[in-house]
Parts: structure tokens; sequence; C-alpha cells
């Protein structure tokens, strides 16, 4: 067997040398780690470097968040620019909810994604072919990013009750491929059409190239296919149309980020076989602890501090995520449109241009040892890491991996503890959340206490965490784009075998501004469809001329 490198010391002595090296930089404060043994979950904010007292010298901005909280879970205007409640506390605990309407449309909807997902694991709702065997969720952002990453974290062993696939995107190559990874199993895969308007374009061409590609297999598309929508919306009213197989509601006081814990998340794990309750509860328990009034005691406020103190209440720093357990490897890419579409704000709720936000990268440990800690540690400090710690290491029986008996799972450990101890020895701050095991009751735990953490730090510096402007502008822009390919397209037509540089076209069509979309435009079609457009080189690319084919 190999001898264990001499860098990595056992564990028992990994925490006497960190312990050593943090006592020499940071005053370890013991209230600073917070453990809760009913929750399996400890979070240690320790090696933060908090100026003495912060704490208690934030306790009214402190205070004044858990209020605008308060407000928010009993009904309030919370989105002021759209006009809504935020909701999506209550999906776990419908009693909280400010109306009796409102509660009996969560009890009545997770009855109802329960009732489905039994119905499909009996055969009582099947495919014309037989039972279904696999899951394709058509969504983009948080109709996707929630589900994919449950999906990864709760995955069984033994496989899942359905296989999940997934359209998240309007790429045609990713498409093709995941229809490829499909195959034959096509005529018994169950599908998911996820969008709360009905007319998000990435998820309406989805849907369009899953029609086209039953059609194409002589299968009847809406014999397979569920909508999650809002109510009346455009895919809501195509679903009726066309008589697909169910409908469940997204309700306009749940953001698609927040909506994990919604049916949007919740019908795909279902369909998974995993246990839904369980993650509710998770969630549910978590928002209890986070609803404290005493900040040592509050996990997602202490976050909230933590990232405002670390980022200066500005963003001046990135925040590293660095789950060490590869069923957390899609955590960062969750939180990244949790905190940064929640965050990434140009103006503050009194108008003022503020540009808020905190970014948001990372991967898995210890991978990352691999990638870009050595410019953590050595480079630019702009950043603060959060360690993800799984004391659980797996299922099975444990495997020697060299002389001293150490496992893989001791090395993992190792390889956290000695990357966050590399990082201290550099002044780098972190925080260290734990969880026993990834299960559906710590993953719905994980889910809520960020979801908190967002609002307490949105109240903290004065935004709106629950719009998303941006995003409204680039779905604009691309609408513009899509217009100026179509009077390109036109123009094309309408004067064959013309050859035609960009600018010369721009000019034609009265768009000088637009003249690198075009030049974009013709390049495009020329990549795509050769048959029909054809490119003539010149003395600079940007000078070619284009021209259809006779």
């Amino acid at each position: 067997m190999p001898n264990m490198p001499n860098s990595l010391a056992p564990p028992h002595l990994e925490r006497l040398l960190i312990k050593q090296t943090q006592s020499a930089l940071f005053p370890m404060n013991p209230s600073y780690y917070q453990t809760f043994e009913d929750l399996g979950f400890s979070a240690d904010f320790r090696l933060v470097g908090f100026p003495e007292d912060y704490i208690s010298q934030q306790s009214e901005q402190a205070n004044q968040a858990l209020a605008s909280m308060k407000e928010l879970e009993s009904g309030a205007i919370a989105n002021p620019d759209e006009g809504r409640m935020v909701g999506h506390y209550w999906l776990r605990n419908s009693s909280l909810a400010p109306s009796a309407e409102i509660s009996d449309a969560i009890t009545h909807t997770l009855t109802r994604v329960k009732e489905c997902a039994q119905r499909v694991r009996e055969g009582t709702l099947a495919s014309p072919n037989g039972p279904f065997t696999d899951l394709l969720v058509i969504g983009i952002g948080g109709s996707a990013l929630g589900p994919q990453f449950v999906g990864k974290a709760l995955s069984k062993s033994s496989g899942d009750d359905l296989r999940a696939h997934f359209f998240d995107n309007t790429d045609p190559d990713g498409i093709d491929f995941t229809l490829s990874q499909i195959g034959e199993s096509l005529s018994t895969t169950l599908v998911l059409v996820i969008s709360k308007s009905g007319g998000t374009p990435e998820t309406r061409n989805g849907m369009i190239e899953a029609q086209h590609a039953f059609k194409n297999k002589g299968l009847d598309f809406s014999k397979h296919a569920i909508a999650v929508t809002g109510d009346n919306s455009k895919l809501h009213q195509v679903a009726q149309e066309e008589k697909w197989l169910d409908f469940f509601p997204m309700w306009d006081w749940v953001g698609g980020r927040t909506s994990e814990t919604a049916a949007v998340g919740l019908l795909p794990a279902a369909l998974q076989g995993f246990d839904i309750d369980l993650l509710l509860q998770g969630a549910s328990e978590m928002d209890q602890l986070t609803r404290s009034q005493d900040t040592l005691r509050n996990p997602a406020m202490m976050l909230a501090l933590a990232w405002f103190h670390l980022s200066g209440g500005k963003g001046t720093k990135d925040m590293v995520i660095l789950p060490y357990k590869d069923r957390l490897e899609l955590f960062a890419k969750y939180l990244q449109q949790l905190i940064m579409e929640s965050l990434g704000k140009e103006k503050d709720l009194s108008g003022q241009v503020v540009n808020q936000g905190i970014a948001v990268y990372g991967n898995k440990g210890s991978t990352d040892q691999h990638a870009y800690v050595q410019q953590l540690r050595e480079g630019i400090p702009n950043f603060f890491a959060t360690f993800i710690e799984v004391l659980k290491y797996r299922e099975g029986t444990e495997v020697p991996v060299d002389a001293e008996g150490m496992t893989s799972g001791d090395y993992l450990h190792g390889f956290f503890l000695g990357t966050r101890d590399a990082l201290l020895e550099k002044d780098r701050q972190s925080i260290t959340l734990t969880i026993n095991e990834v299960n559906p009751y710590s993953v719905g735990m994980l889910i809520a206490l960020y979801e908190r953490a967002v609002g307490f730090y949105a109240a903290l510096v004065g935004i709106n965490a629950y719009h998303q402007p941006g995003v409204e502008a680039g779905k604009k822009a691309a609408a513009k784009v899509l217009n100026v390919r179509k009077e390109v397209t036109d123009w094309l037509s309408q004067n064959p075998s013309t050859p035609v540089s960009a600018a010369e076209l721009a000019q034609k069509l009265g768009m000088e501004e637009q003249c690198d979309w075009i030049y974009k435009i013709l390049e495009s079609l020329c990549a795509n469809v050769p048959a029909r457009y054809s490119r003539v080189k010149s003395d600079h690319p940007l000078n070619d001329l284009f021209h259809t084919s006779e």
C-alpha cells in the first residue's frame, strides 16, 4: 500500500496543528462556534476574523433585519418593485401563510405531488408503452438548478425511481446529447415542463424540441407531459388544449430561485423516489432555528453578518463554496443563482445606485485543491471561503488505503482541514458548516439556511432580494437580436447572390449601431446553414462578404 504523504498528518494531529495556527492569527472566540445537535448541524465562524464586540455592535441592524423578515413571513409586500408577497417559507409550514386560501393551496399541491409520484411508482400513471422509467425536466434557472442540485445530492446507489435528465438551456447540441442519453427509453419518459410564465424562451424551445423528438419516434407527447406553471399561463393553456397528463401550480409569491420546496423542486424529487417530507422537515426546522432573536444561536444571521463584514457590505470579496462531498458538487452552482440573482442589484430600496452583490463560485473538495486553491492561498486575497464538511464518509465498510490504516474518507477529511489551515496561514478567512450526512433532511436544512441568510443580508444593505431586473434586461436585448436576425435573413433572401459586408448591410438596414450584431449573425448563418449562406474572405474578417447561395 502507498505511504501517506508526509504533508498529511493523521486527523488528530491535523486538529492540533490547526488549533495552534488559528490561535496565533485570530482570537478563537468559542461563542462563534454554533452546534445544534437536534439538527445534526454546526456552524463555525471563529475563522471569520470578526473584530472584538462586532456582533454586539451590529445588534441594531440585526434586529431590524429580523423585524423585516417577520413582516415578510406575515405576508407584507416584500418585493415592492413587483408589488408581491414573498412566501417560500410558507411552503414548509403552511400554517404561517397569511390566508386560508394560500395555506390550502400549499397543502393541496403537496398532497397532489405525493399522489402523482405514488401513481407513477405503482404504474397506474404510465406511458402508453409501459411504466415510466425516465424523467426529462425542461426548465432553466430556478426551474432546473434546484432540482439538479437535489437530484445529485440524493441520488440513490441502488438507482432512482426515475432516471433524471434535463433540458436546461436552448443549446441544440446539448439537447441532442441529452436525447442520446435517454435513447430508446424516450417511449417511457415522463416530461416535466417548468415555467412560471409559460413564455420563457429557453423552456419553450426545449418543449418544442422534445415534442419534435417524440413525434419522430411516433410518440404522443401529451401522454408523457406534465406542466408546472402559473395558473392560466401560456403553458397552462397549451397543457389544457393538448390534454397533458397533469398540471401543478407556480405562484407569483414564490420566486424561481426559492422554489425548490414548491412543486418545481418537490415533484422531480418525489418522482425520483426521494423523501420530500424529510426534506421539508429539514427546511422547516432550519426556518424555526433561524427565527431566533439571539444572533449567536442564529446561523443564518451569523452568515449574513459574516458576509457583511468580509465583503465590507459592498461585495468586495467573492464567496468560494468548498463542499467536501461529491454529492454536494452542484451546491455552489445552485447558490450562484440564489445569492447572485438576489443580491446583485444596481439600486437600493430608496432608488440610490449602490451596485451590490457577492460573486459566488466553487466546485468540490478535494478536487479544488488541484484547481484554484493555489491562487486562493497565494494570489489576490479577494475572497472568503465556506467549507462544508460532511461527517459520515459512506454507507459501506471503510477500506484502508495505506500502511497506517487510513481510509479514503480520512484523506478527504485531512485535505479539508489541511486546506483550511493552509488558507488561514495566509490570513484568508473562512466559515465552516458541518452536517452529519447528506440526506433529504440535511439538504432541506442547507436550502433554508441560505435562503434566509440571503434575506437577512439584503435587509442589512437595504436592497430588494426578490426581483431580477438585470435578467429581464438580458431577455429584452436577446429579443432585439432575434429581430435583427430576421431583418438580416429577409434582406439576404430578397437580394440573392449579392455579396455584402456586415458594415454595408448595417447601413442598408439603417442599423449602424447594430453592426457588430449583424456581423455575428452573418457568421452564425454561414456556420449553421452552409448550404444557403456563403462567406467570401477579404483582407480582414470584419470586411468579409456574405451572400445567399444560388
